[in-house]
């Protein structure tokens, strides 16, 4: 059982032991792990937002708070696998952590057979992907939070050349490109807008500074038969 199974299963265990309480060991015998590899993945489920709680008292364990847990959801088991499986083509994307952490929470407030449902047609979905693409870097995390906040972002980037240079940007948006993910933004270093691709960041730090409001329009850079075209959510 890989991790992401064990911890939907997790969450089962505790649906079906609530209000009453599961130990550390007992789970560990039950997924053959460790119970280190337990407290791990129970920390994992708390941090995205499921609500277990922890009794270190005697006789303690972990429980599920059923009255904070979501009603069991109308996604069918295939909108689950096809939301899994736009989110496995898009692991190096702005916000790829918290989209991973909305599955965990759609998966755990499914209906348990509908979640084994889901996790039984996962299974049989595979990415063919190119030998090390799974070292592709991912957008950092504080680049995410300099977009969602409109804060001014230090970043120490590498350019093509190979040259580390220190830039303070003004953050505007990401834009996908054909393999890669930029940030569009304002360098303060060269006076104009520019385009920063996520790999080449080697280092980046929120600073305390609101970013002005900039005109995507304005900034965008401008490619021969290409579009950029806006996420849309509904």
């Amino acid at each position: 059982m890989n991790r992401t199974d064990r911890l939907y299963a997790i969450v089962e265990e505790l649906r079906a032991s609530a209000p009453g309480r599961r130990s550390a060991r007992s789970l560990a015998d039950r997924f053959d792990v460790s119970v280190r590899t337990i407290e791990r993945d129970v920390s994992a489920l708390q941090q995205a937002g499921v609500p277990i709680y922890a009794d270190t008292g005697r006789g303690g364990g972990y429980t599920l708070d059923r009255t904070r847990t979501l009603p069991p959801m109308n996604f069918t088991p295939a909108e689950a696998v096809a939301v899994g499986i736009a989110l496995g083509r898009a692991t190096e994307a702005p916000f790829a952590r918290s989209a991973r952490t909305a599955l965990l929470k759609i998966i755990a407030a499914m209906s348990a057979a509908d979640g084994a449902e889901a996790r039984e047609l996962a299974e049989r979905i595979r990415f063919l992907v190119p030998g090390g693409e799974d070292d592709r870097a991912v957008v950092p995390a504080v680049v995410e939070e300099a977009v969602a906040l409109r804060q001014v972002v230090r970043l120490a980037y590498v350019d093509r050349n190979g040259t580390e240079t220190e830039r303070d940007v003004e953050p505007v948006a990401f834009v996908s490109g054909a393999r890669d993910w930029y940030l569009v933004g304002w360098c303060r270093l060269r006076e104009g807008p520019r385009l920063f691709r996520m790999d080449r960041v080697r280092r980046a730090s929120l600073l305390e500074e609101t970013a002005p409001v900039r005109d995507f329009g304005e900034m965008a850079p401008r490619v021969p038969d290409l579009v950029a075209h806006a996420l849309q959510l509904g």
